[in-house]
Formats: C-alpha cells, sequence, structure tokens
C-alpha cells in the first residue's frame, strides 16, 4: 500500500526534473561551464559568481601544462591539441 502511494509521487519528482533539465540546457549549452569544444577550438568555461581566478590543468598531447583563468570563456587553443582541461581545486 505505502509504495504504490510513493511511486506517483516519486514519478512526478523525476518528470518535473527532467523538464526542468531541458528547459535551462537550451541556453546554457551555447557556452557550458568547464572544458568544451566546438568544431575546430577548445575553451574552458568558468562559472562564478564572486569573481575568482581559478588554476586549471589543460591536457595535451605531451605534457599537461596549468593555467589561471577568469570569470567567463577562455580559449585554450585548437581543438585537435587539446585534449581536456579540468578544475585543480587551487585560485590564483
Amino acid at each position: 500500500m505505502r509504495v504504490r502511494r510513493l511511486i506517483p509521487t516519486v514519478l512526478a519528482t523525476i518528470l518535473m526534473s527532467a523538464t526542468a533539465g531541458v528547459i535551462t540546457a537550451t541556453p546554457a549549452a551555447a557556452d557550458p561551464c568547464g572544458f568544451y569544444e566546438t568544431g575546430s577550438d577548445a575553451f574552458y568555461n568558468h562559472c562564478t559568481g564572486d569573481g575568482s581566478n581559478v588554476v586549471i590543468e589543460v591536457e595535451v598531447f605531451g605534457p599537461n601544462y596549468e593555467r589561471c583563468v577568469g570569470p567567463g570563456r577562455t580559449w585554450l587553443g585548437s581543438a585537435g591539441r587539446i585534449q581536456g582541461a579540468h578544475y585543480t581545486g587551487r585560485t590564483c
């Protein structure tokens, strides 16, 4: 009996979450937070509300390197040369 009452609530929550994700996914897809690539370029988008600068590790063919980036989108280079980038957990 208890499970029968819980299922509609869970389904409603899942549907509302999925709908909210679809609504917000379109604007965020233009410049997603973190590392992303376009057809030819690689970027890191530091999404912050506090204006902080962070250290990212840029993954390339060869030795990786660190770079300090500010809020917003930073061009990292050619998408063919950059394999990825991630936040190191440090500010700069």
